[in-house]
């Protein structure tokens, strides 16, 4: 019998928060996590498409815009306020940007919204994760194969910008704060996974134009996987048991552990690159903060 169906009855209950959840592979998750019994909690940027998530499946929803840093503190301090227990939490808002374009917080966007700003959340909930044992899964991309070398000294890419080498940049990131996710709190009971949905048929990059959202909106999308496809393995880490079916800090791709690519495994670059994206999202001066510094 598959994982999934085997621990659905598990998830009664279960307190799962998914961002990125009004499209896609986030809203598709939501579906078949509720499906499965799980309350789930979606949050969203777009009022509109949050909303009619929200209430096809009757859960609760948030707003908030990851380009934003006050967005996210106010996300956290929500739900920390709302759930003292929260099982799963699916980073999985980002998306490939258009040209270099600076945040309101003085940010590269493409890095702020696909990795600043749920390392930021993660940390402003470590609090009620570790309390509550939970699984931090991040959505991750094979595309990060292409991110070339991450230099920390220049993570706001201001030399040399691509708009797809700033997204695979993120993606690598992405992997690399799992990994030290997993080595500061797998001891405190907090797993943490990052996996490839695959090239998926969705609204990705639809609202930056050019080539590749020519490639997601064209006959060519067809081409591409359905969105409850690529919520497979996102699906499947928060409904399985960590240390039984998965281990905890790797990344996956179709529920099996993938091969990153090298720097990945560079255990002081993941040390930096966390102490630098705390200095970044003033993680340190931050109410509530779970910051440890090792």
């Amino acid at each position: 019998m598959d994982q999934i169906a085997r621990d659905a009855t598990s998830m009664k209950g279960k307190i799962i928060v998914i961002t990125g959840a009004s499209d896609g592979i986030g809203a598709a998750a939501a579906r078949l996590l509720k499906a499965y019994g799980a309350y789930v909690v979606v949050v969203g940027r777009s009022p509109q498409k949050t909303g009619e998530i929200s209430r096809e499946l009757d859960v609760p929803y948030y707003l908030a815009d990851f380009t934003k840093f006050d967005d996210v503190r106010k996300l956290a301090s929500r739900l920390k306020a709302d759930f003292p227990r929260i099982d799963v939490l699916a980073n999985n808002a980002g998306g490939v940007m258009g040209r270099r374009t600076l945040t309101v917080d003085g940010h590269e966007m493409t890095i702020q919204v696909n990795h600043l700003a749920p390392f930021l959340l993660t940390n402003l909930l470590l609090d009620t994760l570790i309390a509550s044992k939970a699984i931090v899964i991040a959505t991750s991309s094979q595309a990060h194969m292409m991110a070339g070398r991450l230099d920390l000294n220049d993570i706001e890419i201001e030399h040399g910008f691509k708009r797809m080498n700033a997204y695979a940049k993120a993606k690598l990131m992405n992997i690399l704060f799992t990994k030290e996710l997993h080595k500061r709190y797998h001891a405190e009971g907090l797993a943490a996974a990052a996996f490839h949905p695959g090239v998926v048929r969705t609204s990705f990059s639809l609202e930056f134009g050019g080539g590749l959202s020519f490639f997601y909106s064209s006959f060519l999308k067809h081409l591409l996987i359905s969105p409850a496809h690529g919520a497979d393995t996102m699906v499947w880490l928060a409904t399985s048991q960590p240390g039984r079916d998965w281990q905890s800090g790797e990344y996956y791709n179709k529920r099996k552990i993938a091969k990153p690519r090298k720097q990945a495994y560079d255990a002081h670059l993941a040390h930096d690159l966390w102490e630098l994206s705390a200095k970044l999202t003033q993680l340190d001066g931050a109410s509530g903060s779970g910051l440890a510094v090792s």
